[in-house]
């Protein structure tokens, strides 16, 4: 129980961090991603300091929690072991940075915006998990992403 109430309160800060940044903002989103507008000066570089802050973050947490011999609630760490980069590690980011581009809208932003976001954020959720049982069926696929044989 102790494990739910630590991941649900880490959730509200960090939901309550995209609305403060302004990441659940579609428009502000798109602001940011429109490089075409930086010599009329419409462009907004302040999602930028808010994705350093973010990776600085995870960079000092990462140093500190992996130091420690297991996670303070749970019984391993499960760190990636796959090291080869395939057709699924480029497609995917792919997909992820035109749907973001697109939208305006990224998963995490996405759930928070639900809040507030009106009907947008409601179809790009909904369009979002559709996207992502359509990736897990096709990922479930012995098929999927195999060399074609030649027919004789």
């Amino acid at each position: 129980m102790m494990s739910v109430l630590v991941q649900f309160a880490i959730g509200l800060v960090f939901g309550l961090g995209l609305v403060v940044s302004g990441m659940s903002n579609p428009a502000k989103v798109l602001n940011f991603l429109d490089l075409a507008a930086i010599p009329g000066g419409g462009w907004d570089p302040s999602l930028a300091f808010v994705m350093a802050g973010a990776i600085a973050v995870t960079f000092i947490g990462y140093r500190l929690v992996l130091r420690q011999p297991r996670p303070i609630l749970g019984g391993t760490f499960h760190l990636p072991t796959a090291t080869e980069i395939d057709s699924r590690i480029l497609a995917g980011p792919a997909i992820f940075g035109v749907g973001w581009g697109l939208a305006g809208f990224c998963p995490g932003p996405a759930f928070t915006a639900l809040t507030v976001g009106g009907n947008a954020a409601v179809l790009f959720v909904i369009a979002m998990l559709l996207g992502m049982g359509g990736a897990r069926w096709l990922a479930s696929r012995p098929d999927f992403l195999q060399p074609a044989t030649p027919r004789a």
